[in-house]
């Protein structure tokens, strides 16, 4: 056979493997996806058909493996099982009437109840949360529970390592989580684990991606999640890591970047449902079920609180979180306050929040001037213009300082606060926990630190936006379109 009938062969060939992946794709790719999810992927697939391909291959499944999905389902029907006589704490009376069906889906998506008598106090300032946590863990008498996503001994949170091995010594038991793709390779991964086998803690890696040891998935379904448990009597949760402000990246050192975060304090009947979002992704993780781990009986807290936690992720078949902040922006009467680092909504998100302005009620949007992830920042941009000329008041926070707080308040009732942003990878690709307060002494604690968040930020018009220069609008549109690859 010729170099030429070769050629000709080999043509053929590339040119109906190019057809069978065009009419597969067409097939499988929009198949329980999202329409704006599907057309980018085909439009990659069609474009640059084979990179297209090894991509979706990689990272095209936005679902845990069905292993871990099995063990969410067990761990939910055992939740929902040991709570459904149980009376955690005694509710506030007189709640809107739209709130009962919200707390009814989130039970049903999450399996966690409503519970009241709980007392809740935020923390606002960086080191301040740090050390906090720290004078809770030495008081624990059987156990801690840390689960972050980053975790990081360094000069910022030695007195939080310190904590840990004082009790350790004391014959605590500690039990840290800690996700593998976000820690590996990062500054300090090999001290900080070094020092918590010195101390003796029980410590695993959230979602690995260790092919040679049968651990895979889509490589960049992380584990969001930050909350610390101590005894199951006090709780900790919120947007913050264990880490130095600057996370030790030589980058952000040398931008003079520093993170800014909210954390919660909790006690009473919640901190059960916090510990139970730990003992479910230590099972996940170990395949070992924490015996003697208390989830169904707690004293009442400090205050009277209505607390529910919701888990949301890639293990669960829809987005919890997602629908959570929909429930709640079609339910605003008066005013919408969200603070959202990476705020990249999908069409049912940007509508809600439109349609509330529309609706007369007042909407502010807190995020940061600068950002710290290139992607996701111009895609965040590409809202901006609609959000303006629909109304929407938007903050941003000055730089060098990252805002990365992600609360929601509601009139002047209900609150959200955890490890969720609002965009696509919280929604569906990372696992986050988010938890709805009511209480009106709540929501006021959220005012003050979204009135200094206010008087540390500018006010971005529509004047100044639509003054962007063309190639900015093309690179946040560009971002836009890559930011629904899920």
């Amino acid at each position: 056979m010729t170099a030429e009938t070769w050629g000709w062969w080999i043509a053929a060939f590339l040119l109906v493997l190019d057809l069978v992946i065009r009419a597969t794709a067409i097939i499988v790719i929009p198949r329980n996806r999202r329409p704006t999810a599907a057309m980018a992927w085909l439009l990659a697939v069609f474009f640059i058909p084979f990179v297209g391909v090894f991509l979706f291959l990689l990272i095209g499944n936005p679902r845990l493996p069905r292993a871990r999905r099995r063990k969410q389902d067990q761990i939910n029907e055992y939740i929902a099982e040991t709570s459904e006589n149980l009376h955690f704490g005694t509710l506030r009376p007189n709640a809107p009437a739209w709130f009962g069906p919200v707390v009814q889906m989130n039970q049903k998506l999450g399996a966690l109840p409503l519970s009241g008598d709980n007392g809740a106090h935020l923390i606002s300032d960086y080191q301040e949360s740090l050390d906090e946590m720290a004078e809770a863990i030495r008081t624990a008498q059987e156990y801690v529970h840390v689960e972050f996503y980053i975790l990081q001994s360094d000069e910022a949170t030695d007195n939080f390592f310190r904590a840990l091995e004082e009790v350790c010594a004391r014959g605590v038991e500690v039990r840290v989580l800690l996700d593998h793709w976000a820690n590996r390779w990062k500054p300090r991964y090999r001290e900080t684990v070094r020092r918590l086998d010195a101390m003796g803690a029980d410590w695993h890696l959230m979602l690995p991606v260790q092919p040679l040891k049968g651990r895979m998935q889509r490589p960049d379904l992380r584990n969001h999640r930050k909350l610390l448990v101590v005894d199951g009597v006090v709780a900790f949760l919120g947007s913050q890591n264990v880490t130095d402000s600057t996370y030790n990246l030589p980058k952000n050192i040398k931008r003079g970047l520093h993170w800014v975060d909210l954390m919660v304090r909790l006690d009473g009947p919640v901190v059960l449902s916090v510990n139970a979002i730990f003992v479910a992704d230590w099972y996940s993780e170990t395949d070992t079920v924490l015996e003697g781990i208390d989830i169904t009986h707690a004293d009442i807290g400090s205050g009277d609180l209505d607390c529910q936690v919701v888990p949301s992720g890639p293990g669960f078949e829809v987005e919890n979180n997602l629908r959570l902040f929909l429930g709640l922006l079609y339910a605003a009467k008066k005013r919408i306050m969200i603070v959202s680092p990476y705020f990249v909504p999908d069409e049912a998100l940007l509508l809600a929040v439109t349609a509330a302005v529309d609706r007369g009620v007042n909407v502010e949007l807190f995020v940061s001037e600068e950002g710290d992830q290139a992607m996701v920042y111009h895609a965040q941009r590409s809202y901006y213009e609609v959000l303006l000329k629909a109304g929407v008041r938007i903050w941003m926070y000055r730089k060098p300082y990252i805002l990365h707080t992600k609360s929601l308040t509601i009139d002047d009732e209900v609150a959200v606060i955890g490890s969720s942003n609002m965009d696509m990878r919280s929604f569906g690709l990372n696992l986050e926990v988010s938890m709805l307060v009511r209480g009106e002494e709540f929501v006021t604690e959220m005012r003050e630190v979204e009135d200094k968040y206010r008087s540390l930020s500018r006010e971005l018009t529509l004047e100044e936006w639509m003054q962007q220069p063309l190639r900015s609008t093309v690179l946040d549109n560009l971002a836009r379109l890559t930011s629904a690859l899920q």
